[in-house]
């Protein structure tokens, strides 16, 4: 006589039955070795937040899914809500808002669930509370969003506002957008400043910013005579500015000159055929850049050199800094251009009215009515120069070397900090933490330039308004 007949269990009770009789065995103490380590590896595989397992996949594929997902939905949700539109007005009711409009807000409720689905998951992975993995990510974004065309269907109706609200969806877009910008540049000031408050716990604020020398490897060597390790950075900043002001000498008076040339002087034809070749020089990649300064550039400048009787180094920040000002041109010329062709015509032609040439037009009307725009172009100009790195490694070497001769070689902070994070010390050295207040000092004075170039334009406006 057969006993009763069970049921066969299932994989997923086969999984629990074996992990309950194991859990139980480690309790009893008569696990198997590896046995706990088993029940830890089984339960993170089969936990939903976890990336482990089959269904571990990368961000990239996570976010393609994501929108190849949600392309379809939406523009399923836009064809609904637009047909009701036009049905509904093909049938002589009155409706609010244009047919496109509707659809359009059937989109929105399609995109912005799905989006804060997503949103909410990147917080939990980004505040460590847990890890989610990415297809039952793009599931439960595609669920919402499906279930979005549900909700906007039955919310439509002929009085439905649809164009104001879109209006104000799109003004909060715009509004995040903005605070976007904002909140990354504030984490890039917390993260630096952080990170500097550790430096300066190590080394003298003082030191670093009145220190003639910069030798943080000096502690590494043996037969150095003192083996403390020198943070001065006034020898960096002091060959930033060297370079950055023989680059200033190059392209403002080069740059404002052609703009005002190609503004005032110059034809229509060679107007659109001289503009387009200058701001090539901007797509030029600055490996390049830094190329031809050390091969044509700064032999140039040692035969100068020789020719009347001087020393020069074939790495020199006279060399660099006359590449970087012929990098940055484009910056300032055609900025300046824009600028100056923006001046309205009227003040050119109550300016001849009065008798005025051409030449005391453009120096008496034209240039202060454009200054405040010159003067913005010359600051990014400025800080771009402030920022340059490749040109300065290839043409003016890497050592730190306070001097006021710019036919010696020279290093800048930007440089330092490529060198310092790019090296082999560890990240809580001093050697490491000093690139964030080289960082830190660079932000604080590009922030001061901002602030006087602000003041200067307001003065200047309030005095020619």
């Amino acid at each position: 006589m057969t006993g009763p007949v069970r049921a066969r269990p299932g994989p997923v009770l086969s999984v629990f039955g074996t992990v309950a009789e194991l859990w139980d065995n480690s309790l009893n103490s008569q696990a198997p070795p590896g046995a706990v380590d088993t029940v830890t590896t089984m339960a993170l595989s089969f936990s939903p937040f976890s990336f482990e397992g089959p269904w571990s996949v990368d961000v990239a594929t996570t976010i393609t899914a994501f929108l190849l997902g949600m392309l379809p939905i939406a523009y399923a949700s836009f064809l609904l809500a637009r047909r009701w539109a036009t049905r509904t007005e093909a049938a002589g009711v009155a409706i609010h808002s244009r047919p496109g409009q509707y659809g359009w807000y059937g989109v929105m409720w399609v995109a912005l669930p799905a989006l804060v689905v997503a949103l909410i998951a990147a917080f939990i992975q980004l505040f460590g509370l847990g890890t989610i993995p990415g297809p039952l990510l793009v599931a439960a974004a595609l669920t919402v969003g499906a279930g979005g065309i549900w909700f906007a269907r039955a919310t439509l109706r002929p009085g439905l506002r649809a164009r104001n609200i879109l209006d104000r969806v799109i003004r909060w877009v715009l509004l995040a957008a903005a605070l976007v910008s904002i909140l990354t540049t504030f984490g890039i000031v917390i993260s630096i400043l952080f990170e500097s408050i550790r430096f300066f716990e190590m080394v003298s604020f003082w030191h670093f910013i009145t220190g003639t020398e910069w030798a943080p490897d000096t502690g590494f060597m043996g037969d150095a005579a003192d083996a403390d390790p020198k943070f001065g950075s006034v020898p960096l900043f002091a060959g930033t500015f060297m370079i950055t002001a023989v680059a200033m000498l190059v392209a403002v008076p080069v740059g404002l000159l052609s703009a005002i040339y190609m503004s005032e002087y110059a034809t229509r034809a060679v107007r659109g055929m001289a503009k387009p070749t200058l701001e090539v020089l901007a797509g030029i990649p600055t490996v390049v850049y830094g190329f031809f300064a050390a091969i044509v550039v700064a032999p140039a400048v040692v035969d100068a050199a020789g020719f009347v009787g001087l020393d020069a180094s074939y790495q020199s920040a006279l060399a660099s800094g006359l590449v970087m000002g012929v990098m940055i041109i484009p910056f300032i010329s055609s900025l300046s251009d824009d600028v100056i062709n923006s001046v309205p015509q009227s003040l050119r032609e109550g300016a001849y009215a009065l008798g005025t040439t051409q030449s005391e037009t453009i120096k008496q009307v034209i240039l202060p009515a454009a200054l405040p725009g010159i003067i913005s172009a010359t600051l990014l100009a400025i800080s771009r120069a402030l920022g340059e790195t490749m040109i300065v490694v290839m043409a003016a070497g890497l050592r730190p070397n306070l001097t006021w001769n710019p036919l010696e070689d020279m290093t800048t902070v930007t440089v330092r900090i490529v060198d310092v994070l790019t090296g082999d010390q560890a990240f809580d050295s001093p050697e490491t933490l000093s690139a964030f207040a080289l960082g830190l000092v660079l932000f604080v004075i590009t922030l001061c330039l901002n602030l006087v170039s602000t003041v200067m334009v307001r003065r200047f406006r309030q005095k020619y308004e």
